[in-house]
């Protein structure tokens, strides 16, 4: 909202004591040529840039937008960047916190003062994806009709968060994870920066490396920790910030890890060497130093993934859903609630029977079909759902299997060069026991083997 009284207070006293606010906040971006990153966003011409004022103007006006990405990068300080740049009336509102009514008073007061003073309003809609379609719905209008220039942010896809009218009306940007040298830039300004820290302290290479291990990209996390850190050294009467200082002062132990090197490959590796090997706690343990090293845990969830077709397959057939599930929900809620689901997912897969079979089956299967074992398809199996496919002897004496005694024809599926060989050969772990009594059943009956007379038609659909 417009600042009151109270706000306008506590703004003069952040201004008249720094110290008052936040490192994260102090060290906010003045201007777009400050912003640290997301540079894709910040080209000439580009939206961001015409909000505040820049370019030539005419009769294309400034569009609404939606600001898509993670926590941490910037949606925020973009907007606040706005706020300072244009000449424009700014409102600022959160999603968590207001309602249709809320957002009506501002787009009452946008036409008033467009009216009568010829003045725009740009508004600011904070986690926008808390809105329901109704509240999402009330924008509309006044976006529609340029009443307000919108700048929306959300954590959430949008495609999923954001109603489709309102996406049409908007463009819609999406931000960039930072990188660690965007975030090693910013750290050296807040350490020299009178806005910052003002040098009264430095840090060193291994605590820098530390501060963004644990920033996972995120700006607002890696000014929060070096605030600690700087905090903890003076106290102490230090001037340098310590790798000790630092791990004290946010209770996170460096972990030996790097996520662009061979750390990041060895303990990815042996986390699914852990899990192949049934050993829960080991595995356990390294997804913690991943967890703790700020990898990604989509990659942590992907790896999950494969373990679960390459290690487990059909020895636990809810292997798979655990792990894509576990991949879906991480994708929806991130760190930290994220470690929860890889936990689940981790410790399902660790105590799963195991079998490579269906590794071994399509490796096989590809070896073969590299090597030229190929040949044509059958006739009976060819498509015959055209004109002339008869002619051809497309389609003729194919065996519906659904119209036979336990849904199995007698015939030949696979080419010539390769008919009768084997790829798929199950283990008796788990619930591939089941899998390998009923592909015997099966393949005798496809061989036209008659079955035996205690048994029933073979479940061809087991």
């Amino acid at each position: 909202m417009e600042p009151d009284l109270f706000t306008a207070a506590a703004e003069d006293r952040q201004e008249k004591d720094p110290a008052s606010s936040p490192l994260a906040v102090r060290m906010r971006p003045r201007t777009l040529d400050e912003v640290v990153g997301q540079q894709h966003l910040l080209r000439p011409g580009s939206p961001l840039r015409r909000l505040v004022g820049e370019g030539g103007g005419g009769p294309a006006g400034p569009s609404s937008v939606i600001l898509w990405g993670p926590p941490g990068i910037g949606k925020t300080t973009l907007a606040y960047v706005v706020s300072q740049a244009t000449q424009k009336r700014f409102v600022e509102l959160s999603a968590i916190t207001v309602g249709v009514k809320e957002v009506r008073a501002v787009i009452d007061g946008a036409r008033r003062s467009s009216g009568a003073y010829g003045r725009d309003t740009v508004l600011f809609l904070d986690e926008i994806h808390r809105f329901s379609k109704a509240q999402q719905d009330s924008l509309l209008p006044a976006v529609e009709n340029r009443w307000v220039t919108l700048i929306a942010a959300t954590t959430e896809n949008p495609y999923f968060s954001v109603i489709s009218p309102l996406l049409s009306r908007s463009l819609l940007l999406t931000l960039e994870p930072l990188t660690d040298d965007d975030l090693r830039g910013l750290l050296g300004r807040a350490l020299t920066d009178e806005r910052g820290l003002g040098g009264a302290v430095t840090l060193p290479e291994d605590a820098e490396a530390h501060l963004l291990r644990i920033a996972g990209g995120d700006a607002r996390r890696a000014l929060t920790a070096l605030e600690a850190g700087a905090g903890a050294a003076l106290d102490k009467g230090e001037a340098e910030v310590t790798l000790t200082s630092l791990e004290e002062a946010v209770d996170r132990a460096a972990v030996k890890y790097d996520r662009a090197g061979d750390q990041h490959y060895d303990v990815a590796s042996a986390l699914i060497k852990s899990i192949r090997g049934s050993d829960v706690d080991a595995a356990l343990h390294y997804l913690a130093r991943m967890i703790e090293a700020g990898e990604d845990p989509r990659f942590i969830a992907r790896r999950l993934m494969i373990s679960a077709s390459e290690d487990i397959g059909l020895a636990d057939p809810t292997a798979l859903p655990t792990a894509v599930a576990a991949a879906q929900a991480v994708a929806l809620i991130g760190f930290p609630e994220a470690a929860l689901t890889l936990s689940h997912a981790t410790i399902a897969l660790a105590l799963a029977p195991k079998s490579n079979a269906a590794t071994t089956a399509i490796g096989a299967a590809l070896a073969d079909v590299r090597a030229g074992l190929a040949g044509p398809v059958p006739p009976h199996l060819r498509d015959g759902h055209y004109q002339g496919a008869k002619k051809l002897g497309h389609a003729q004496g194919y065996l519906y299997p659904h119209d036979l005694p336990g849904g199995i024809a007698a015939q030949q599926y696979a080419p010539d060069k390769i008919h009768g060989k084997r790829y798929y050969e199950p283990t008796r772990y788990g619930a591939e026991a089941r899998y390998a009594d009923v592909v015997e059943r099966v393949r005798a009956r496809l061989r036209g083997d008659p079955p035996p007379s205690a048994d029933g038609p073979a479940p061809a659909s087991s």
